[in-house]
């Protein structure tokens, strides 16, 4: 097992001098979410080739009725996504993104005028397009800036919530042997140094997502679960998005299509180490999940 003791030791590092900020709101379209009880955030992929196909929508009907089931289910936050981030995905440009997003948003927008919609995009023209035009609230960010360089100043710009993902590469090579010397620990000051970044430039609310599948081995996402409470020292809400991954798919020999049993045991797992918003394909048993989560710990 690796030394995950040794994070404040690292040169430079500067994030346990910062005051702590830790709130359990954040701010979304001049409303505040209370994330005291976890929320659920579902997907909505108006793709081709996302790696799950009960999640692609398409069809206008195929988009209302998805974004329909999401609310009716629970969740408060719809997370729209245009750009397959998948193993091995293929490369769109961020004119074909734009497009499928101006499709999707304009649909939800017209059935649902009041919904939270997050955008699971990394380019700041992209995200920038959704905000002002389509009033999103979240950026969604697979990877936290690496793959654009404009996207910290759009968000501190445009003063959104911004979630902020570890990706290690690329969706076009992520998956070709990732290799950690200490996986936690990379992690863990990856999220360092770019918080204190953030801050630096104004950006107030921050979600961290550990990015599970993504440059991560089965053996790595495991690991990184079992850490998982660890990244509460950072005092931001955490992310959890496991739903049906390969993590479960390739441990248990099965499906996709057969992997929400294994979904929801480890959503239940990353809820007792603390994860605030959990990103789902199945809203209604993830919200079961919160519910007996958090009753179980309402008497510790």
């Amino acid at each position: 097992m690796p030394d995950n003791s040794l994070f404040l030791q690292e040169p430079n590092f500067k994030f346990v001098q910062m005051e702590s900020t830790f709130s359990k709101y954040i701010n979304v379209n001049g409303h505040l979410l209370d994330l005291s009880v976890p929320r659920v955030m579902g997907i909505l992929n108006v793709t081709p080739d996302s790696f799950y196909a009960g999640s692609r929508q398409q069809t206008e009907t195929d988009i209302a009725t998805r974004a329909r089931q999401i609310l009716d289910e629970g969740a408060c936050i719809i997370d729209i996504g245009a750009y397959s981030s998948r193993p091995d995905a293929q490369h769109i440009s961020a004119a074909e993104e734009m497009s499928r997003l101006r499709t999707g948003l304009e649909i939800i927008r017209r059935n649902h005028p009041d919904a939270i919609i997050s955008v699971d995009t990394f380019r700041a023209d992209v995200a920038e397009m959704c905000v002002t035009e389509y009033g999103v609230a979240i950026i969604n960010d697979i990877a936290g800036g690496e793959m654009d360089d404009q996207m910290f100043q759009t968000v501190a710009r445009l003063n959104v919530p911004y979630i902020m993902m570890h990706m290690k590469g690329t969706p076009q090579n992520m998956q070709k042997n990732p290799h950690y010397d200490n996986l936690v620990k990379e992690v863990f000051l990856y999220f360092a140094r770019k918080v204190e970044q953030l801050r630096a430039m104004g950006v107030k609310d921050m979600i961290l997502d550990p990015g599970f599948g993504f440059g991560k081995t089965v053996d790595h996402n495991y690991e990184l679960m079992a850490y998982l409470a660890d990244f509460r020292i950072f005092e931001l809400p955490l992310l959890v998005g496991v739903s049906r991954k390969s993590m479960i798919t390739k441990l248990l020999g099965i499906t996709a299509d057969e992997a929400l049993n294994g979904t929801t045991v480890l959503h239940a797992v990353s809820l007792m180490k603390g994860a605030d918003i959990l990103r789902v394909h199945d809203v209604k048993a993830a919200v079961e999940a919160v519910k007996l989560v958090t009753k179980v710990q309402s008497y510790e």
